[in-house]
């Protein structure tokens, strides 16, 4: 094999392969951490002029009636040669108003050097820019936004030779940012175990190399080379001081983690689960388990921090009307135009808490959400649930509707349930989960309806939104939620369907669970939202 064949297929392997990250707090002094901060800073206003800049040549873009026709033309054409035409017409008018990577890259050579960016850096922001333009050229954005003032930018460099180079030093891994050396601070065992598996990486990494490419060309399979790709430092504030944490992106699957005992700190369990994810609440059925309880929730102290933190936010928003009255319509709307905000100081703390609540009460929702997704992976290998939807789940309502006193119907959605709950978070962890350890996760099709079928009456009846505790058609009652996670739990892979003998078969005991859970609910008094339970 020549030298050139060898290269080739390692870059295939690169690209085959799994990846993952690591999170591990540098060991930095608070005078380095403050310059890095100071280096986030310039690459938000850097980003920003990029931005501004591609924004205005996107802008003129979507103004011209040609390039509007031909967009119109290629989403009506179902024809692929003359698809291919238009696309070729779209993107000779992008190329000719400057809306191309390459314009995107070479715009931010300028202006890193005005802000004295490392080239590899303002290249990374650059990527990032032309991603969110990508989103509205591609995609369903409408328009690319700045970054505000406050928000850290990680600093990332897609190379490891380049950027924040990594190193060997007595044993230890080593990072240089500019002429400043640093290490990371090992907290627990999985990082240990990470570390000790990159450091046996960087020891040898010709043998390793040439294993990977050996078992790809044999055997058609990526090992876990634990290769460190590249280096990300992400500045953070907390509890108003900066600290900043360096996100390693290493090549293979994480080290399995184990607990105090040297045992497997996460059980995989075997068996079909049905999960129903509502906006709040997440209801199962699985071979061992039914279960029904709130999303993004540890203990009983979630719901009293995002009281609070709604409160601090209210009261902000009193203070900023009270010192810019002129900024402010008789009806309580802002004016229109460009405008100058003054801030008390009361305010100003006011937004530090808030901010800092902000920040506790996503950790805590993230690490929910998290354990969630364990526990569901413990209690079987196949999840079968509906399709994403919290998306569109958050869009206000377009129609004006009256009700039957005549009144207004509001328009408003479930956007601040799907803010605090993110359901569509824990889908997306939870499709992560199952697919890397070995499990299988399923979206069943739109006309699945899990809501509105009646294994009993076997047909379809259509139930309101309001509905939470009904009977089916013998005189059965269930709770709705939990009710369509059995129907999922059903679900028959060949033919994309409810399997109605499973159906008959399991329900009675998967019923005599579920009144068990409620009347453990009852006897706790655990509200779940939106469950129709009553605990008062």
């Amino acid at each position: 094999m020549t030298d050139y064949e060898y290269g080739r297929i390692l870059n295939k392997f690169h690209k085959l392969s799994d990846r993952h990250i690591i999170v591990a707090e540098t060991d930095m002094p608070y005078s380095d951490v403050l310059k890095v901060v100071a280096l986030s800073d310039k690459i938000r206003k850097a980003g920003n002029e990029l931005v501004g800049l591609m924004r205005r040549n996107h802008d003129q873009l979507m103004r011209t009636k040609r390039y509007r026709k031909l967009l119109s033309l290629y989403g009506s054409t179902e024809n692929i040669a003359k698809r291919k035409i238009l696309a070729d017409q779209l993107n000779e008018m992008q190329k000719s108003y400057n809306v191309t990577w390459d314009c995107c890259r070479k715009s931010m050579i300028p202006i890193g050097k005005k802000y004295g960016i490392d080239a590899i850096f303002a290249l990374t922001k650059a990527e990032d820019v032309w991603r969110g333009m990508e989103k509205c050229l591609y995609g369903s954005g409408k328009t690319i936004h700045f970054s505000k003032f406050g928000e850290l930018p990680c600093i990332r460099a897609k190379q490891i030779s380049r950027g924040i180079p990594i190193s060997v030093k007595d044993n230890r891994l080593q990072f240089k940012l500019g002429k400043k050396a640093f290490g990371i601070q090992i907290a627990d065992r999985f990082q240990m175990d990470e570390v000790n598996a990159v450091l046996s990486y960087l020891n040898e990494p010709e043998i390793m190399d040439k294993k990977a490419v050996d078992t790809l060309l044999e055997d058609a399979y990526c090992i876990d080379t634990y290769r460190p790709c590249y280096a990300t430092l992400v500045p953070q504030m907390i509890r108003g001081k900066y600290r900043v944490y360096l996100h390693l992106t290493i090549e293979g699957k994480a080290k399995p983690k184990y607990d105090k005992y040297g045992n497997p700190r996460h059980k995989y369990g075997k068996g079909m689960i049905g999960a129903d994810i509502g906006t709040q609440t997440v209801a199962y059925t699985s071979d061992t388990e039914v279960g029904l309880k709130n999303l993004s929730e540890r203990g009983d102290s979630i719901q009293t921090s995002e009281r609070k933190e709604r409160l601090i936010y209210r009261a902000m928003d009193r203070s900023r009307r009270a010192t810019n009255p002129q900024n402010y319509n008789e009806d309580g709307t802002v004016k229109k135009g460009r405008k100058i905000w003054k801030y008390s100081n009361h305010y100003k703390k006011m937004k530090v808490r808030h901010s800092e609540l902000c920040r506790i009460n996503a950790v805590n929702r993230q690490l929910a959400i998290n354990e969630d997704a364990n526990h569901l992976r413990s209690l079987g290998e196949i999840i079968v649930t509906e399709p994403k939807n919290a998306g569109k789940l958050m869009k206000r309502s377009k129609e004006t509707t009256k009700n039957d006193k005549g009144k207004f119907n509001k328009k408003k959605r479930f956007g601040k349930s799907v803010k605090n709950r993110c359901p569509g978070g824990f889908q997306t962890t939870l499709e992560r989960k199952f697919k890397a350890t070995g499990g299988t996760y399923i979206e069943v099709p739109n006309n699945y309806r899990a809501s509105q079928y009646d294994h009993t009456a076997d047909d379809y009846i259509k139930k309101k939104l309001s509905d939470r505790l009904y009977k089916l058609h013998d005189g059965t009652e269930v709770q709705r939620d939990w009710y369509s996670s059995f129907l999922l739990y059903c679900y028959e892979p060949k033919t994309q369907n409810i399997d109605k003998d499973k159906c008959a078969k399991t329900f009675e005991a998967q019923y005599n669970k579920e009144k068990t859970l409620i009347t453990w609910i009852k006897a706790y008094k655990i509200k779940i939202l939106n469950s129709g339970i009553n605990v008062a």
